[in-house]
């Protein structure tokens, strides 16, 4: 039977992942972002989850809430589209911005995130758009400050990869204006235009 819920207490947590008391053993959850910020360790947690088995390995998925285990599993279901980049979403976006930016065909926000280029973002829009739960009342979607955080790691990483040092790079980041929707390879170009010749 798969495991459906866990409830117990918080033993360990890092960015993505918590480990969780439940009696005498702890078993490892991994989880969006948004969620482990709101989990502290000794405190009670309740998660659905949600069992990935593959051949080598177990992977246990919690979630704070039902609709976002359920959005969860619609985007896993989505050709293309792993767990591990579905976590990445619900982590950039959390469910309700995301099934939002889904909905609304917002394939240049998507893209923000790790590891989603153009054609996962135009599928996850064109399969999903009319099956995500939309609220009523949610400002417009935007990166959570976790997403904006990785955002930035992704530039700093590509400028370096390009000869800049660390420091030039997180410099020329920090002084870029905000590029809205603009993709990883938008920004990177920006700041290249900003920059001296080296």
């Amino acid at each position: 039977m798969p495991l459906a819920r866990l409830r117990g207490i918080v033993e360990e947590k890092g960015a993505d992942w918590v480990i969780v008391g439940v009696g005498g053993i702890g078993l490892v959850a991994s989880v969006p972002s948004t969620a482990a910020d709101d989990l502290a360790v000794g405190r009670q947690a309740a998660l659905f989850t949600y069992l990935h088995v593959r051949e080598d390995a177990l992977t246990l998925y919690g979630f704070t809430s039902r609709d976002e285990l359920r959005l969860f599993e619609q985007l896993i279901g989505v050709s293309g589209v792993g767990p591990r980049a579905a976590l990445g979403l619900l982590s950039a976006l959390d469910g309700p911005r995301l099934a939002t930016a889904i909905a609304s065909g917002q394939t240049d926000l998507l893209r923000k995130v790790p590891g989603v280029g153009q054609k996962t973002a135009e599928r996850l829009v064109l399969e999903l758009r009319d099956k995500v739960a939309v609220p009523d009342d949610l400002p417009p979607p935007s990166l959570t400050k976790q997403g904006e955080r990785q955002a930035d790691a992704d530039l700093v990483a590509a400028l370096m990869g390009l000869g800049y040092t660390q420091m030039e790079a997180q410099n020329a980041a920090e002084r870029l204006p905000d590029a809205g929707e603009a993709s990883l390879e938008e920004r990177v170009r920006s700041v290249l235009q900003s920059l001296a010749p080296r």
